[in-house]
């Protein structure tokens, strides 16, 4: 907040009806009957198998929710009967059970128990009421109408993407082609661990004394310009450095090892979070008349 003008939040308030989930066929539930009915369920199975499909084990497609005994096999619209699948093993299943199918294991899968989603349950109100702490506007979505929302915008499959889709707020917002997040990910300042031990337990080193070589200390965003030889380029990415002077870094796509220091030029110090840029949005562009960004 203090280098981003933030003016108002929007939280998603997962909650699982885990009796509904057990039986969506309870009665008297009348939010059940609602539009977010099957995304709220739908929602639950991608976070349980992954977001694949459970028999190719395929992602990025779109997937389908999949009866692991068919209805017309006796089988019921219980969530332990549920499992999501693409298009085309969905089809080639037909009318047969997941263990007919090659794949007896899925029904195991399916009857994990559901203390993921009670976790979610019990402290969704604890961060709900954190978030008020910042004094700013809030409001409340649940999952399935996150989903709900980016289907209907014909968003892709992303987490920013999903996240700008939150609440009410996130049923008209407009997304350029050439949005790109910047992925944070908290890493810690390095390891309290005096020793690495042997595989029987023994220490098989001292603890160094010191992390600064050079000016550069590993996990430093840096840069690195070689000039010659067979690794001349230009590479940005995550250093790990060595007394020798001969250090490490790691970009997006390769580890680039044995570069002499004086290549690297300090981007950003070491402060427990590494940074990176995610997929664009790469969206074509639509119409915007009437969405607020």
């Amino acid at each position: 907040m203090r280098y981003l003008p933030v003016t108002h939040l929007a939280m998603e308030l997962v909650k699982f009806d885990t009796q509904a989930m057990v039986n969506p066929e309870i009665n008297g539930v009348e939010y059940q009957q609602g539009e977010l009915m099957g995304y709220e369920v739908q929602e639950y199975l991608f976070g349980k198998f992954g977001r694949q499909c459970v028999y190719c084990g395929v992602k990025n497609v779109p997937l389908e929710v999949e009866h692991i005994i068919p209805k017309a096999r006796g089988g019921s619209n219980r969530v332990s009967n549920l499992t999501v699948a693409c298009h085309a093993c969905n089809q080639s299943k037909g009318n047969q059970t997941a263990a007919e199918f090659g794949y007896p294991h899925v029904q195991q899968m399916a009857k994990m128990p559901l203390k993921d989603a009670a976790a979610v349950n019990a402290t969704r109100w604890k961060l709900y009421e954190t978030l008020q702490g910042f004094g700013l506007p809030i409001e409340l979505g649940t999952g399935g109408r996150t989903t709900y929302n980016r289907v209907l915008q014909n968003y892709p499959k992303t987490h920013w993407l999903d996240a700008v889709c939150v609440g009410e707020s996130g049923q008209a917002v407009l997304v350029s082609p050439h949005h790109q997040p910047l992925i944070i990910k908290a890493v810690g300042r390095g390891n309290r661990q005096m020793s690495k031990p042997d595989k029987y337990g023994f220490p098989r080193a001292t603890r160094k004394r010191k992390k600064v070589y050079f000016g550069f200390q590993t996990g430093d965003m840096a840069k690195a310009v070689v000039t010659s030889g067979n690794k001349a380029g230009t590479y940005i990415g995550k250093v790990a450095v060595r007394a020798s002077g001969s250090f490490n870094i790691t970009t997006a796509t390769a580890t680039l090892q044995g570069l002499h220091h004086r290549f690297f030029i300090v981007i950003h110090q070491s402060d427990g979070y590494t940074y990176m840029k995610g997929e664009k949005a790469l969206l074509p562009i639509a119409e915007t008349r009437g969405l607020r960004a």
